[in-house]
């Protein structure tokens, strides 16, 4: 039995992994949940999951969540709280799907303690996988990737030693604006940017996904998970995201891991790696999808995967900039304080005016984090 703590149990990937665990109910154990705001949600995922401990992030709701939770669970809140249920020795992994940066001290915590990492908040590794991956072995634990791209990844490489690695193929569905015009582009309303064509998630990554700073950020991820240089990462388009990702090796053979599109699927398998096991989830009927389409990205139209290779070739706290100014750039599309592709103009001037710390350690990174987000607040765009 093993047994879980889920951070950002409310949103989308938390719910998810939510019903996962009821569906293994015989393997997996969630002893604690933590959210961000949601009392509500997060005490009725505490009793329907038999949870020993519930966190609310904000402080100033813990006493409404008490009051909803059954007395065998505790209420805690704030990062004090949720570093607590991280540390308890009742804990074997911890699932952490925090939106952006906010599960990087949990994440640090959680592996100092020796707790199995189930990372679906990419933001950590994109602002400090210089700073974590060397923590998972120094504390000799796992890192296993729920991005369904990195779980792919990580599912074709198994044991295979890296120098049998040509390149990690990482795919996108190109979004919903893949085959729009730039003017099209330029005048995109939030509502449209969050109709995306095959995958059900949370606000930001869908924005993410449509901008391509998802792909943006998966390819600096998939670096420091996979001690893979940049110019070994590629990234592919394709429309109907059953192809999650794959491995090229030096003889020239390629393997591919598949599935229908469901967050479940990478769930079910960090719970249970490396041993797999039937968890009701729809399979995959090849002769049914039909066509299988792959196309180059356009990296003009899409300037996203250029940032990423560009702060992968500084370093340093490059990605963590990179990272801060996607955030930021997101907040203001979403109020409404610039258009779509003023995100690409808020990140990349917000890079362009950074100077790069190499070798940056846990406090270079903090710094640079808070930099960029003044930095990005501040900029003019037109678009």
């Amino acid at each position: 039995m093993k047994r879980v703590v889920i951070l950002g149990s409310t949103g989308s990937v938390g719910r998810n992994a939510c019903r996962v665990a009821e569906a293994l109910r015989d393997r997996v154990q969630v002893v604690g949940v933590a959210a961000k705001t949601n009392a509500a949600a997060l005490a009725e995922q505490a009793e329907k999951l038999g949870c020993s401990y519930a966190c609310i992030a904000e402080p100033k709701m813990r006493d409404q969540l008490s009051a909803a939770l059954p007395g065998h669970c505790r209420a805690l809140a704030g990062l004090e709280g949720i570093l607590e249920i991280v540390r308890a020795d009742n804990v074997d992994m911890v699932l952490c799907s925090i939106v952006g940066t906010g599960g990087l001290i949990p994440v640090m915590e959680a592996l100092k303690a020796g707790r199995e990492i189930a990372l679906a908040s990419k933001e950590v590794l994109v602002m400090a996988g210089s700073v974590v991956m060397p923590m998972v072995k120094r504390y000799h634990t796992r890192l296993i990737p729920v991005d369904s791209e990195h779980s792919a990844i990580f599912q074709c490489l198994g044991s295979r030693a890296p120098a049998n690695v040509e390149r990690l193929i990482l795919t996108a569905s190109g979004g919903p604006f893949r085959k729009a015009s730039p003017e099209e582009m330029k005048n995109a309303t939030w509502e449209r940017a969050l109709a995306h064509p095959t995958w059900s998630m949370g606000q930001k990554v869908t924005i993410d996904s449509a901008t391509l700073m998802n792909k943006a950020l998966e390819m600096v991820e998939a670096s420091f998970l996979f001690d893979c240089p940049e110019h070994r990462i590629d990234v592919v388009i394709h429309p109907q995201s059953i192809v999650h990702s794959m491995v090229e090796f030096t003889d020239g053979v390629i393997m591919a891991q598949m599935s229908v599109p469901d967050m479940r699927f990478p769930i079910q398998y960090a719970f249970t790696c490396p041993e797999r096991c039937p968890g009701g989830l729809e399979k995959l009927n090849l002769s049914k999808v039909g066509t299988l389409e792959f196309e180059a990205p356009d990296t003009e139209r899409f300037p996203s995967l250029g940032f990423a290779r560009e702060a992968l070739r500084a370093g340093g706290t490059m990605p963590c900039v990179m990272n801060a100014a996607n955030e930021v750039a997101f907040e203001r599309f979403r109020k409404g304080g610039i258009g779509f592709t003023g995100i690409w103009n808020v990140i990349e001037k917000t890079m362009q005016a950074h100077r790069t710390v190499e070798n940056a350690g846990l406090d270079d990174i903090l710094e640079a984090d808070r930099w960029a987000r003044v930095k990005a607040a501040s900029i003019e765009v037109n678009g």
